[in-house]
């Protein structure tokens, strides 16, 4: 960072900061064939910045990041970066792949200090036997250095932080010894994106980087990223998690980009605003010339001389104007409206002891809940925990290991599967809406797919060779034609882009039926839930408020307590009971224990440091003994500092984990 001064008058100076351009577009342009993909994209990327980029499906925002990130070649323009500045890129849904464990896979971002780890053990041994004075006083020296060098380069930390990102991303302590080979692609993916975090580039270009986290892990990665110290560029669809970790936002439409200060909820307001001033102010330019113009027309009607002259006159100013440009179309939206085809009982569901189990293991055990008429439900809990499983139990597409489930008066059910399985991936988009709606005649159904953009020849793609944003508006189209008074939705906002999902959710927010939904979009969540289900496989908290309310009270420590909220297991309602009763007196505990720690950890580094001045005097380094007696303190207080490190990260994550 770079500061001027500047000179107000003759006596004040103030200083303001201008940040380093560590990223440079200047007419970025790329098409694929005849199709135009990228025009003329200009902007920069400052020290610290955090960006978004958004756009529709199909915008460019992914070929941005891979022209940035030198995968792809423009047609024309420049990408700068600065050879000091390490840059890395994580592609979507792309993971790693080796036959090394999750952990040591990990460990391979600190190499350098590992390699640094085992020659400082190397000298202690060597300075523990070594007798010769002059040999001695250089390995010490050597020892010094180095011992500065990985202290300074995070050597006490990088196995915490290891620890820390893992746990961040949803991998618990059991499976860190898993082979990476073996993970699932989502779990993959994971570790990517664990990598890229532990690895700090100065730029990190991330491409979808919530895809397959849960809500949690989505918590933590924001407060991560908000707290990275260096430059990102993100493409997400997540407008929570934009609003939360960006503060500029880079919009790319019709081929363009234009640049906003702001988080996406920032960059709505603005262009807005921004189209509205644009549109008032061209149609006040076209009436101005229609004005004009009419005149000419009348001047020529007359034909003389002066009339000439004065129609030229208009004429000329009309050419003169700077000429407003309309407004371009926005991107096409989906027009979705859900309409159940019969009117439901006010009872819809009753759960009743419903559990889940496989060969030695079981997902869920003893779900109790019931959902009313109109209801607008959301099911949260941890990746893993049953929540895809309970919905499709429910649809009646997986057989439960015991209890029941019944559906009241007149339910019809409609059910969206995230994985897709219900499409036929071997017809068209024409065949396989009209395979499941065989009564509505072929003009209703070609005006029902434009409406959700498949236009033209776009009816006759195959399933098969269709994005996963295509495939979720087949499945949606599907779902609103079966006319359900009683829709389960799983995960139904992933490959749809904001302005796909802003129409689902304006569709929900007026369907006169009931909703089970499993979401991780939050702000997809936070605009439709009435009522939110916290799950976690063993048991069940029942929040009778909107997301709001459950944000507010899901870290109370007796939510059994709270009005509006409910459970379906004792032994829930129990164990938070006695973590009320405990906690406050566990909390002073663990503060005693991290004062301590902190206390003797200070005491450590300041004997540490002692030892260090006393080891470059000339009368203890040439004396064998003193040396030697120093040189054993300060490996012992470097092994209980260690200890005193990890002990202080398990009192800290506890106390945490009170709240």
């Amino acid at each position: 960072m770079i500061f001027f001064a500047l000179h107000m008058g003759d006596a004040n100076v103030k200083a303001f900061e201008v940040k380093m351009i560590l990223l440079s577009c200047k007419n970025i342009s790329l098409s694929f064939g005849t199709v135009k993909i990228l025009e003329d994209i200009t902007f920069n990327i400052q020290d610290s910045e955090k960006v978004g980029i958004v756009g529709v499906n199909g915008a460019g925002k992914t070929t941005l990041l891979k022209i940035i990130a030198g995968i792809l070649k423009p047609d024309a323009g420049e990408v700068f970066t600065s050879k000091r500045h390490k840059l890395a890129y994580l592609e979507q849904n792309t993971g790693l792949d080796s036959s090394r464990s999750l952990w040591d896979e990990l460990m391979r971002v600190y190499s350098e200090l590992i390699e640094m780890e085992k020659r400082l053990k190397q000298l202690e041994s060597r300075i523990s036997t070594e007798k010769d004075g002059a040999v001695l006083s250089s390995l010490m020296k050597e020892y010094s250095v180095l011992a500065d060098k990985f202290s300074y380069s995070g050597g006490y930390e990088y196995n915490s932080k290891v620890r820390g990102v893992l746990k961040g991303l949803g991998f618990r302590d059991e499976e860190f010894e898993l082979k990476v080979q073996a993970l699932s692609g989502g779990q993959k993916t994971r570790l990517a994106l664990a990598r890229l975090l532990l690895e700090e580039p100065d730029i990190l270009l991330l491409d979808e980087p919530t895809n397959h986290l849960d809500i949690q892990a989505l918590e933590w990665l924001e407060e991560f990223l908000k707290n990275y110290g260096k430059s990102i560029v993100l493409v997400s669809h997540d407008r929570y998690f934009l609003d939360a970790v960006t503060h500029k936002t880079i919009e790319l439409e019709n081929c363009r980009c234009k640049v906003y200060d702001g988080n996406y909820s920032a960059y709505v307001s603005q262009k807005a605003v921004e189209r509205d001033i644009q549109q008032k102010h061209y149609e006040m330019q076209q009436r101005e010339i229609a004005r004009l113009e009419a005149f000419i027309e009348q001047q020529k009607r007359w034909n003389r001389e002066r009339n000439i002259i004065a129609a030229e006159s208009r004429q000329k100013a009309i050419d003169r104007m700077d000429k407003i440009e309309k407004p371009k179309a926005l991107p096409g939206k989906i027009r979705i409206k859900f309409k159940s085809g019969i009117i439901s009982g006010n009872d819809v569901l009753f759960v009743e002891n419903l559990t889940k189990e496989y060969p030695g293991k079981t997902l869920f055990s003893r779900i109790n809940f019931n959902l009313y008429k109109k209801e607008r439900v959301f099911l949260l809990g941890p990746n893993g925990c049953g929540k895809s499983t309970l919905v499709k139990i429910l649809s009646g597409r997986l057989e439960q290991t015991s209890g029941s489930f019944e559906y009241g008066h007149n339910i019809h059910i409609g059910y969206y599967d995230q994985e897709q399985e219900n499409l036929n991936e071997l017809n068209t988009v024409i065949e396989e809406v009209w395979s499941s709606n065989p009564k509505i005649t072929q003009t209703q159904l070609r005006n029902m797919l434009a409406s959700f953009l498949f236009k033209g020849e776009d009816v006759f793609k195959p399933i098969s060779g269709l994005s996963g944003g295509e495939k979720s508006r087949v499945a949606l189209l599907k779902l609103i034609l079966s006319e359900a008074n009683f829709i389960l939705l799983d995960e139904p906002t992933n490959h749809l882009d904001i302005n796909s999902r802003e129409a689902l959710e304006d569709a929900l927010l007026n369907f006169d039926g009931t909703i089970l939904a499993v979401s991780h979009d939050r702000y997809f969540i936070k605009k439709l839930a009435t009522r939110i289900i916290e799950f976690d496989g063993t048991s069940l908290v029942d929040y009778k408020g909107n997301y709001l309310f459950y944000m507010d009270h899901r870290k109370l420590p007796n939510n059994s307590a709270q009005g509006g909220l409910s459970e379906s297991a004792p032994t829930r309602s129990k164990l938070e009971y006695i973590e009320n009763k405990e906690s406050k007196a566990r909390q002073r505990k663990l503060e005693k224990q991290l004062e301590d720690a902190e206390r003797e950890i200070d005491k450590i580094d300041g004997r540490l440091k002692e030892i260090e001045a006393l080891m470059c005097l000339e009368e203890i380094y040439t004396d064998h003994i003193r040396l030697t007696a120093l040189h054993d303190e300060q490996v012992g207080l470097k092994d209980r500092l260690e200890e005193l490190y990890s002990l202080w990260e398990a009192l800290s994550n506890e106390k945490e984990g009170l709240f």
